[in-house]
């Protein structure tokens, strides 16, 4: 009988130190990110998991990386029909018309987010913080393809929901170190 894996911490555990999750698990999930492209970076490698396994996202992100001009978001957002369909025959990142147009459509959005608010991650720590429930419903009000799995896995990945590491994992600490103290204070 196989050992049940209960969270991500644990899968990780029992991988070599070059796996594509351990280097995610230790650097980058639950890690607050800085900039908006960092931002639009994760909602698209999100969006883009929908229906299938992470382990696919992380092996492609260098793919996607150089697919979408290392998800600036300003080029993204001018993306036409040529860009679309270079994308749509790009077989290192996965080729669907729903993604894609999110991914573009997103972009546009976070300009106006970045116009309003200065920033989208101003715009972020404007709503933080929110019950997945509640994110879930702005986001979708926002933007494309975002549903909750996609919205949970977002927030999470980038610090906004508690849940990424066990705080018996040496990771958890790290993180907490990291957030900034209003942050750390309004999750109590």
């Amino acid at each position: 009988m196989a050992d049940i894996v209960k969270t991500y911490c644990d899968y990780v555990k029992k991988l070599p130190g070059d796996n594509v999750h351990r280097h995610y698990h230790d650097h980058e999930y639950g890690f607050p990110l800085h900039s908006d492209n960092e931002l639009f970076a994760r909602l698209v490698l999100e969006i883009n998991q929908a229906g299938l396994s992470w382990d696919t996202i992380l092996k492609k992100k260098e793919n996607f990386l150089k697919a979408y001009d290392d998800f600036d978001i300003k080029k993204v957002a001018k993306y036409n029909e040529k860009h679309f369909e270079r994308l749509m025959n790009d077989a290192g990142i996965i080729r669907n018309r729903l993604k894609i147009n999110a991914a573009i459509e997103n972009a546009k959005k976070i300009l106006e987010l970045q116009a309003e608010h200065g920033s989208f991650k101003n715009w972020i720590n404007h709503h933080h913080p929110l019950t997945k429930e509640e994110w879930v419903k702005i986001f979708k009000k926002h933007f494309k393809f975002t549903g909750g799995e996609i919205v949970n896995e977002f927030l999470m990945s980038t610090g906004y929901l508690q849940g990424t590491h066990q705080e018996s994992c040496p990771v958890f600490n790290k993180i907490k170190k990291l957030k900034p103290m209003w942050m750390q204070s309004m999750e109590k």
